[in-house]
């Protein structure tokens, strides 16, 4: 479980995202503008940020340069519509640790924001153990002993 700001200003696409990210085990707080985004960020600390670039009362860039000069600071994903590489571009110079371009899939959505986490620490690949059987999960691998176990 992760603890994500969404911050979308759209109400059926936040609604939608809030409510896929919760069904996945996530305690997600959304904000529909930089200044709720900016209240939330001050007293609860996230594992991710998920970060639309055109808010009603400001540009999600210039937050993220704001975001990015805290020590601290929760990996990024911008959410956006804006496609042209000079964006993409301007994101990922601006400290995005990712960039998804409206609309997208939610389950697209899902796996950026485990690869983030992972590469942030916070996924470590999920490995499971029962008595002298390992499985590693992402991997798809079974292990006896440590030996693995091929399968069919």
């Amino acid at each position: 479980m992760m603890r994500i700001l969404l911050t979308e200003d759209d109400k059926d696409l936040g609604s939608a995202m809030h409510d896929h990210l919760v069904a996945g085990g996530h305690a997600v707080d959304w904000a529909k503008n930089l200044s709720e985004a900016r209240d939330y960020a001050a007293v609860v600390g996230y594992d991710l940020i998920l970060l639309d670039v055109h808010l009603p009362d400001g540009n999600g860039i210039d937050y993220l340069r704001e975001l990015i000069k805290e020590l601290d600071s929760a990996p990024v994903i911008i959410l956006t519509a804006c496609d042209r590489i000079s964006h993409r571009i301007e994101g990922f110079n601006a400290g995005a640790d990712d960039y998804l371009v409206k609309p997208f899939d939610l389950g697209e959505l899902s796996a950026r924001i485990h690869a983030v986490a992972r590469r942030h620490g916070h996924f470590p690949e999920p490995q499971f153990s029962v008595g002298t059987l390992s499985i590693q999960a992402a991997e798809r691998r079974l292990f006896r002993d440590g030996q693995e176990v091929y399968l069919t």
